[in-house]
């Protein structure tokens, strides 16, 4: 069975994760998206809340589980029996950043491979970070988030 983790904080949730996922589903008998836990980043939103999101978003997608995690990605992949690690790339900063993250990842468990899945175009300005500089400073973030969401912006 092909199982993939996408990890990340997704505070928010954005329609680029939800992009990368939605074309990942034919490749993956399973997708886990796993929501970590930073300890170098302050979150706005609760971990629950963005569960609860992206639980929603994905309501409908029998093959996609959403939990959160802990500790050392390639660990969690172990825990779940994941051979794969999903990752979204919008430009070559992202990439650079992704791939230093990928051989680490390698390093620490050879039988784990990274696949990097580019953005849609139409998608390549949104990251979490603008989404939520938007929403503390009362803009209107909702043609950024997923629809299914849309209603909590």
């Amino acid at each position: 069975m092909k199982i993939a983790l996408f990890p990340g904080s997704f505070d928010p949730f954005t329609k680029g994760h939800e992009d990368i996922i939605l074309r990942a589903i034919p490749l993956f008998d399973k997708i886990v998206i796993g929501v970590g836990n930073n300890s170098s980043k302050k979150y706005l939103f609760t971990i629950e809340q963005r569960l609860e999101w992206i639980k929603k978003t994905f309501s409908n997608q029998a093959s996609v589980e959403v939990t959160n995690y802990e500790g050392l990605t390639v660990d969690y992949c172990k825990k779940i029996n994941a051979n794969y690690i999903l990752r979204g790339l919008r430009n070559p900063v992202d990439y650079n950043y992704e791939s230093n993250i990928a051989y680490m990842n390698k390093a620490l468990e050879n039988n784990i491979e990274t696949v990097f899945l580019l953005t849609s175009p139409e998608f390549m300005a949104i990251n979490s970070t603008i989404v939520r500089d938007i929403i503390i400073h009362k803009g209107n973030a909702k043609q950024f988030v997923p629809l299914a969401i849309q209603n909590d912006f």
